[in-house]
């Protein structure tokens, strides 16, 4: 390589994606001395990990593990922290990236706010918790959950109603309602994908009721409405009584290996994560019946077979193999007539559950990702990576690298192991810089 091609190469890498993958490829990458560009376009990291009460095969607390990960990527030296921000374009090549950023006005100072919360308190408005999937209420100006990093607050402008009561409220004066768009541009010489993924929506699947009817929940809400943080204090109710379900139904695969709406594939977690949600519910409600409708219990991770094999001698789970083709409500009782078809016993059936569980699986966001870059995807429409089965980081775009979920279906430490290997798969191409 020339000299003059040596001096234009960038020593710093963009990191797109401020969830666990995201978050583990900025460290490893800063611990090697290199500049780290985290951009998030939510106000603050966590991704969708963050969203969990409990993570399996261990029953750990998520937010436990992942907010000190947080915390120590806001506060390393080497990595500049853009949350409520969006990649808009990238140019250039390895080694030479010009990246344009848009930084959304959160009307709020982020230097200025100490995170006291009083602008809350006196806000009228009030607007469904995306954080709490739908089970709570936040105000127009919010923090996304207790321990978001960095704790600075932000004015959802599509509800406020503009009274400024938050203005005239805060002690530090951090609110700038004038706040306007913030383009900067960037140089850096590698980029790592960590865009993760969104969840099927249940409603594409109208047989079975969701947002029709008031008990009919996905895996995410249930996951929300049994953590401490949630409106009941974690525990399990029915949304149409606030009664506690005694009989309660799993349905596996929605959304996933389903070829009538183009998802072919397994999204690896569902099996996992309803067996999990299932053990936090029986320790609720001792006596409740939990019946899980499945197609295949698919557990291969490490500990997953036993933590299976346990679950279901422990909790008594009731498993039935077949598809759930209809979803009927008593409009009296609001219980759920599930018709099904058990395959083992050649037969169809009929019953009646207090609550419904959607296992929804994971769809991609590539098509994201596309808009400002040009990169590949497969029949799963994930991110293509040149050699799946060898090198399961490196994309066809030289310099461009990939980890998490937005590669494939996959859990926790599979997302951390290959974020870094992208960290250093990218931090090759950064040390030419050097």
């Amino acid at each position: 390589m020339r000299s003059s091609e040596m001096r234009q190469l960038a020593n710093a890498a963009l990191v797109i994606g401020g969830g666990i993958a995201g978050i583990q490829a900025s460290l490893d990458l800063a611990e090697q001395g290199f500049e780290v560009y985290l951009v998030e376009r939510k106000p603050s990291l966590g991704g969708r990990m963050i969203e969990l009460d409990k993570t399996f095969p261990t029953m750990d607390c998520s937010v436990c593990m992942l907010t000190p990960k947080m915390v120590d990527a806001a506060k390393h030296p080497k990595i500049h922290l853009l949350t409520y921000s969006e990649v808009q374009q990238i140019q250039g090549k390895a080694g030479a990236f010009r990246v344009r950023i848009l930084r959304k006005p959160r009307y709020v100072d982020e230097i200025i706010c100490t995170g006291c919360g009083i602008c809350a308190t006196v806000c009228p408005a009030e607007v469904t918790n995306e954080f709490l999937a739908g089970v709570g209420v936040r105000k127009a100006i919010y923090v996304p959950f207790p321990q978001a990093v960095p704790l600075v607050y932000t004015i959802d402008m599509e509800n406020c109603v503009l009274c400024s009561l938050c203005q005239k409220s805060c002690p530090a004066n951090a609110i700038k309602l004038d706040q306007k768009p913030e383009e900067l541009e960037v140089k850096v010489g590698a980029i790592v994908l960590a865009t993760g993924s969104d969840v099927f929506d249940p409603a594409k699947k109208p047989r079975y009721g969701h947002g029709l009817y008031e008990n009919v929940l996905t895996g995410l809400r249930l996951e929300r409405l049994l953590s401490v943080s949630s409106p009941t204090a974690g525990r399990i109710v029915r949304p149409s009584d606030g009664k506690t379900p005694k009989k309660i139904a799993f349905l596996q695969c929605v959304g996933s290996r389903d070829q009538s709406i183009g998802n072919s594939y397994c999204s690896r977690v569902c099996c996992m994560y309803a067996l999990k949600q299932a053990r936090l519910v029986k320790e609720q409600v001792p006596d409740a019946e939990i019946t899980m409708f499945y197609m295949d219990i698919i557990v291969f991770g490490k500990g997953h077979e036993e933590f299976y094999m346990r679950t279901c001698d422990e909790l008594k789970l009731k498993l039935i193999k077949g598809r759930v083709a209809q979803i009927k409500e008593d409009r009296k009782t609001k219980r759920l007539s599930l018709k099904y078809e058990d395959v083992e016993q050649r037969k169809t059936s009929a019953q009646l559950f207090d609550l419904v569980i959607l296992s929804v699986g994971l769809v991609s966001t590539a098509d994201e990702v596309r808009s400002i870059l040009p990169v590949a995807i497969d029949d799963d429409r994930f991110l293509r990576t040149v050699e799946p089965k060898i090198d399961p980081v490196l994309t066809p775009i030289e310099g461009v690298f990939v980890a998490g979920v937005v590669e494939g279906p996959k859990d926790i430490p599979d997302s951390v192991a290959q974020a870094s290997a992208a960290a250093m798969k990218a931090s090759i191409v950064l040390s030419r810089a050097r």
